[in-house]
């Protein structure tokens, strides 16, 4: 099949969805200063949740019915949304968003392991194999040789990250099941169902956040639920109607880039030298999965 192509619009759509998912980041670091995890990812998840049911309401969509497509989308607001942004909150509670973000670039190498395992129709080829070892010595890069001497809090911090990324490669195997419904209707149900996890685990172990923050953090919050989860969804499935999913994946390479470039700017975080090299090695692991420049090298 050949690869669709991406217009002007469809890179500038590239480009805003990487600024606003590595916003999120950005947004986590300030909301953190005054909310725990668990009230941080509920109200993301809640809010963008009315958002989007707002949009389906406009559009004049229905949302689905029956038992069996409500369990796929709360199984799908668990992987996609409750675990991984859990992970990240957390992990943000430890390490800088820069770094957050690069070790979450590797989401599209555990997709590809997996659906090595778990599908029948994405087995691994030699460059997935070369890309997955290359970015897998860019992680060991990053969390570096202090880990081999026993985790410190800052490596517990990029191991939930990692484990966000692994989360998120299940839930991109197990939304193709949801192929069936318009994007925004998929993205309104998820987010719904991620609510009704958050608000159990939230009764259980913490308290639901009252409207008493500061307006620095009731500004962060509306930030990654309006604009880092809603908005991103509906430029996120745009792009996938319009470009296809090969296309889509070039937003890895861009997240990391906008969260370092809020987080210098803004949070007076820096860059190490290991997370240069590390995040480097994750790109070039990422080119190698791709495919496509050595595609460019035998069409010549």
């Amino acid at each position: 099949m050949a690869q669709q192509q991406m217009g002007i619009t469809e890179w500038l759509l590239l480009v805003t969805l990487s600024i606003l998912w590595g916003g999120s980041f950005f947004f986590t670091e300030i909301a953190l200063l005054e909310l725990s995890t668990f009230q941080i990812v509920f109200l993301r998840v809640a809010i963008a949740a009315v958002a989007l049911w707002l949009y389906v309401y406009v559009r004049g969509d229905q949302m689905p019915s029956g038992w069996g497509i409500w369990v796929a989308l709360f199984v799908m607001g668990l992987l996609n949304n409750a675990i991984p942004f859990s992970l990240i909150v957390w992990g943000q509670i430890y390490i800088d968003s820069g770094l957050a973000s690069i070790l979450n670039a590797t989401t599209p190498l555990f997709t590809i392991v997996l659906a090595n395992w778990l599908t029948r129709d994405e087995k691994l080829g030699r460059n997935k194999v070369i890309g997955i070892l290359i970015g897998l010595a860019g992680v060991a890069c990053l969390i570096g040789p202090a880990a081999l001497q026993g985790l410190s809090l800052q490596g517990i911090g990029q191991i939930a990250i990692l484990g966000a990324a692994l989360s998120y490669a299940f839930a991109s195997i197990f939304g193709k099941r949801l192929r069936q419904l318009p994007a925004h209707v998929a993205a309104a149900g998820m987010l719904t169902g991620s609510t009704v996890w958050l608000a159990v685990v939230i009764v259980l172990f913490d308290t639901f956040p009252f409207f008493t923050m500061s307006m620095n953090v009731f500004g962060a919050i509306l930030g990654i639920a309006l604009l880092s989860s809603s908005l991103a969804y509906l430029i996120y499935f745009r792009i996938l109607s319009v470009a296809g999913a090969t296309n889509l994946t070039l937003v890895t390479f861009l997240i990391p880039v906008s969260a370092l470039i809020l987080g210098i700017g803004f949070l007076n975080e820096s860059l190490s030298v290991n997370g240069a090299i590390g995040m480097l090695l994750i790109f070039t692991g990422l080119v190698a999965v791709d495919g496509r420049v050595f595609s460019l090298f035998r069409k010549k």
